[in-house]
């Protein structure tokens, strides 16, 4: 077995001990995932049948397989590739290579528009989960009731993924002084979420109710079997609370959309100088997990009024302040869609 762990190989790359240490180095410094090695194993099999026997990266082999491929678009090319980039740097600042690293196909912009959730809306949506009456008073359908009232309320409140609060476990929630520890957040990054007093409270109750349906409960939002929420569980009973509440049709409405909804409620209440918006913005950014303030910048994209404040303030001068952005961290999860 391959000290990469996740694969088995069997060839005979030339450099294939240097992707091993560099695999290693990459894992010691949490910037690794079961993908990456499965990528990497696909590109020693593309370097051996470019240059069999080669003993280093080359350029033709780094050029080739970094090309975009007719069946696949430049996201997806992206994803491929990225951990051959990724080595083909390391290799060079250690001179086992001297390579010009390819740079990521540019992505085609995000024409996806997330659904905009009217006031009524989202009080339909909340008071539908308080309204919910457990079948005959069972544990199960209790823990639903409890677990619907305060996770929906959560993701639009603070604006976190939904991934992100599936997997938030009870040490990651300080009740006393309302903040959240974002572990398990998109790839490597940690963070911190502030909560709202209103938000807390809401957690308070829950965790107090739910320490009585499920003691010694390892994740905060629990299944009733143990262990964390599943996607499903969140897009069910999404879509069956909008039903009760006389929202109409769900489709395409996914409970993620909530963290869209907070980003773009915080940007619309700015007020005063529209160059003012930068410390809040960076703080929104911080907030949301994001890499880069480049990610939210795509959500002025959704709200006119405030792109409408900024245009008035620097006419022609806009596109240098707020470029024409997409999700560069493919922020809109598709599974999460």
């Amino acid at each position: 077995m391959s000290t990469l762990r996740e694969v088995s190989y069997e060839g005979s790359c030339g450099f294939w001990e240097q992707l091993e240490d560099f695999a290693r180095w990459r894992r010691a410094r949490g910037l690794w995932n079961p993908k990456h090695a499965e990528n990497l194993l696909y590109f020693a099999r593309h370097c051996e049948a470019a240059e069999p026997g080669a003993a280093s990266l080359s350029q033709g082999a780094i050029d080739s397989w970094c090309a975009v491929r007719d069946t696949e678009q430049p996201a997806s090319c992206v994803s491929r590739t990225s951990p051959a980039r990724a080595f083909a740097r390391w290799a060079n600042g250690r001179g086992l290579a001297d390579v010009t690293v390819p740079e990521p196909p540019r992505a085609e912009p995000d024409d996806y528009v997330p659904h905009s959730f009217a006031d009524d809306e989202l009080r339909r949506l909340f008071a539908a989960a308080d309204s919910i009456v457990p079948h005959q008073g069972r544990r199960q359908g209790r823990i639903r009731k409890i677990q619907c009232v305060a996770f929906f309320r959560l993701l639009y409140s603070s604006g976190i993924r939904t991934t992100e609060a599936r997997l938030l476990r009870r040490g990651d929630v300080d009740l006393d002084e309302g903040v959240l520890n974002i572990r398990h957040s998109k790839g490597p990054d940690q963070h911190y979420v502030a909560l709202h007093p209103s938000m807390t409270e809401v957690l308070r109750s829950y965790d107090e109710a739910a320490d009585r349906l499920q003691p010694g409960r390892e994740y905060f939002f629990e299944s009733s079997r143990g262990g964390h929420l599943s996607r499903r569980w969140a897009e069910d009973n999404f879509n069956k609370l909008w039903e009760v509440a006389g929202n109409g049709d769900p489709d395409g409405i996914v409970p993620y959309q909530l963290r869209h909804e907070y980003a773009t409620r915080n940007i619309t209440s700015w007020d005063g100088d529209a160059f003012d918006a930068h410390d809040r913005l960076l703080w929104l950014s911080k907030s949301m997990g994001h890499r880069s303030i480049e990610s939210t910048l795509h959500y002025f994209t959704l709200v006119p009024a405030i792109s409408d404040k900024i245009l008035e303030a620097t006419g022609e001068r806009m596109d240098e302040i707020i470029p024409d952005v997409w999700d560069t961290e493919g922020e809109c999860d598709e599974e999460e869609r």
